[in-house]
């Protein structure tokens, strides 16, 4: 949690978001991705994976009107647990915000990359390959691997009502 949100508080509506972030956490922490999509099992290769997954639930929030608050709200829980973070691997308090501020804007490449390939027919394995992979993946097959993971739960989430999402209900991939 941040300072910020330690002193003045994260409020209740902030915390009924929770499932659902853990849901994207847990999502993003699963082996397959490490595995078979031979996504790099470091820091920055869960963040990759995390925030893409988070992208596409903010992707299909963002095409309802009655989720834009709690659109707004998971993205600070997104913040807040990054901040979290980047304090708890020794970052120190003068460089924290430049930090947190990067893993920000790459989500919000994402969601830019995400959003394009998604409305077009180009498909993610571009955005996959750039925004995951950083142009250099280990594989063709790793490469398949994640975008049709990726491309399945984007699919998945424009079936699920909202509702059920916002409780925290995430669809498998």
């Amino acid at each position: 949690m941040s300072f910020l949100s330690q002193i003045f508080g994260a409020g209740p509506e902030r915390e009924t978001m929770l499932p659902l972030y853990n849901a994207v956490v847990a999502l993003g922490r699963d082996p397959a991705w490490y595995v078979e999509g031979q996504v790099p099992d470091t820091l920055d290769g869960r963040f990759d994976m995390i925030a893409s997954i988070l992208a596409l639930v903010l992707l299909r929030l963002e095409g309802e009107d009655s989720a834009r608050a709690e659109s707004v709200l998971l993205s600070e829980l997104f913040i807040d647990d990054m901040d979290g973070n980047v304090r708890q691997i020794g970052i120190g308090d003068l460089v924290v915000g430049k930090h947190v501020g990067r893993m920000v804007s790459a989500l919000g490449g994402r969601l830019g990359a995400f959003r394009t390939a998604l409305a077009g027919d180009g498909g993610l394995r571009e955005p996959v390959g750039r925004n995951i992979f950083h142009d250099a993946p280990p594989s063709e097959a790793a490469v398949a691997f994640v975008v049709g993971r990726l491309a399945a739960l984007a699919q998945r989430l424009r079936e699920t009502p909202v509702g059920p999402l916002l409780a925290g209900e995430l669809p498998a991939p």
